[in-house]
């Protein structure tokens, strides 16, 4: 990649008219590594033309003939898997194998993408009346775009436009402008493995990029994942201009951690959920609840003996990984520390300050927090600080942690950790999230299951990927057929038709 990058269109990286920059910064080390071009309003309607023409040409094309496109793009995913995990890692700041990780699970739904000639059959009655038959047909909708956040350059484009271009759809995807190198990457890779020009176009840019995806006809359809104020604003204006539109936003994940627990399992568990790429992801726990308060002690004593040995350095290295790297930016960098600070002005007891983590380096680095006898109404509660903060709040019991999770606005993810599998059904059946996990920290569906939140984490019908992906991205037309063998009565007929 150059040190300015451009965008992706018609099969090959183009600058376009707009001039205008972003910077973009290696966060390990904090030095500004390259800039990005920004897309005008004009460039981004000259790319929505091109994906409009490109429509033409691939809706046309066998779903069989398409999936041979996905299988050859998923053959060299996992080619360049090394290459592109380290993008993500000098761009976003997480650590390589976490990067790879990443990739892992993006991948996944390109396999799941590669069955569109199955997931795409529609179905059929014969003879749902004398001689009439009923089937349906699941067919693309056009011009589809997804705006995708920098904690995931690839996955989460990844999760969106294999899928709605193996439906015959073309795609405008506008990465976020942090961290675009792998994005732009994973989309060449589709061109070489087959991809007609212009059926998947990237765009880099901001608000104004942004705002043409959602306000141009042309454009029938827009995903959109990341904070939960940026994903009313997505849907409200994308809807009102017609949009089929599934938008995820923001979270604030509880683990409810049960007397009978195994606590050991559980505090390694909350280790990785509330740490594990410095706190920058969606479906991290952020909030522990442990049930008593012998649960609450115990559960402290070892979260902070594992605190002691988390390793904290640069995303990439010649030897092993550290445990985390930095956040993404330096204004993230403080955004988080002012989280922090707000909750020693609330009366939250700081037990572990991130702040006063020192690297030798320039680089966004902060240190693993952890917070005890927080409350609902603190805004470390309430907010989603998107960093590595974890907070411990304490409920009395089964029936008082469930109220906690369930009076939150966020409804992403949640887990129970527990050797009971009553307490562990009732919270299943009782709890309002849209995913849970029993003994597992972060409960991210496989790519044949469907991702998203309840309350104010998604807005819209649909979740992404799996089932609700392909429904997403397709649109169903129910044809009622009748094949008379020979002259019929002609008669006219006025009352409602009957099979």
């Amino acid at each position: 990649m150059s040190d300015t990058l451009t965008h992706f269109v018609d099969g090959k990286h183009a600058a376009l008219d707009s001039t205008r920059t972003s910077p973009i910064f290696n966060p390990s080390t904090g030095q500004r590594s390259g800039e990005v071009l920004l897309a005008s309003r004009a460039d981004v309607e000259r790319v929505i033309a091109s994906s409009q023409a490109a429509f033409e040409q691939w809706s046309a094309f066998s779903p069989l003939k398409r999936a041979r496109v996905l299988f050859n793009y998923k053959t060299l995913l996992e080619q360049h898997s090394d290459e592109l995990a380290r993008l993500i890692s000098q761009e976003h700041g997480k650590v390589f194998s976490d990067a790879k990780g990443e990739l892992t699970r993006g991948l996944e739904v390109v396999e799941f993408a590669c069955g569109m000639p199955h997931l795409q059959k529609g179905e059929h009655s014969l003879n749902v009346g004398p001689g009439i038959d009923s089937f349906s047909l699941m067919q693309p909708l056009g011009v589809c775009a997804g705006i995708t956040p920098f904690n995931f350059p690839a996955m989460v484009p990844l999760w969106m436009f294999p899928i709605a271009i193996a439906a015959g759809n073309s795609f405008v995807l506008k990465p976020s402008e942090k961290d675009p190198s792998a994005t732009l990457r994973i989309a060449e890779l589709f061109s070489e493995a087959g991809l007609p020009d212009g059926v998947l176009n990237v765009v880099n840019g901001d608000k104004e990029a942004v705002d043409t995806l959602l306000t141009d006809s042309r454009v029938q359809a827009v995903s959109f994942v990341g904070s939960t104020p940026i994903a009313e604003y997505v849907y409200a204006t994308a809807s009102a201009h017609g949009k089929r539109v599934q938008a995820l936003g923001g979270a604030k994940n509880h683990m409810v951690v049960m007397p009978d627990a195994d606590l050991d399992q559980a505090a390694v568990a909350l280790m990785g959920a509330a740490y594990g790429s410095a706190g920058e992801r969606c479906m991290a726990i952020s909030v522990a609840v442990p049930v008593g308060e012998e649960t609450a002690e115990r559960l402290r004593d070892k979260l902070l003996e594992k605190l002691d040995g988390l390793r904290i350095g640069e995303s990439l290295t010649d030897g092993a990984d550290y445990d985390m790297g930095p956040l993404v930016s330096r204004g993230h960098l403080e955004k988080v520390s002012g989280y922090i600070e707000q909750g020693v002005q609330e009366g939250a007891e700081l037990v572990r300050d991130g702040r006063q983590f020192q690297h030798d380096s320039d680089g966004f680095f902060i240190g693993g927090t952890l917070f005890d006898h927080v409350k609902p109404g603190m805004r470390i509660y309430d907010e989603e600080i998107f960093g590595p903060v974890l907070v411990i709040a304490r409920a009395e019991s089964f029936d008082a942690a469930v109220k906690m999770v369930n009076d939150h606005e966020f409804g992403n993810g949640t887990a129970i950790f527990t050797r009971d599998g009553d307490s562990a059904r009732q919270y299943c059946e009782q709890i309002q999230v849209g995913m849970v996990g029993v003994n597992v920290p972060i409960p991210v569906p496989m790519a044949f299951h469907s991702f998203g939140g309840w309350k104010r984490s998604l807005f819209g019908a649909l979740h992404v990927h799996g089932a609700d992906g392909v429904r997403f991205y397709t649109r169903m037309k129910t044809v009622t057929a009748r094949w008379p063998s020979g002259l019929r009565d002609a008669t006219n007929q006025y009352t409602m038709p009957t099979l």
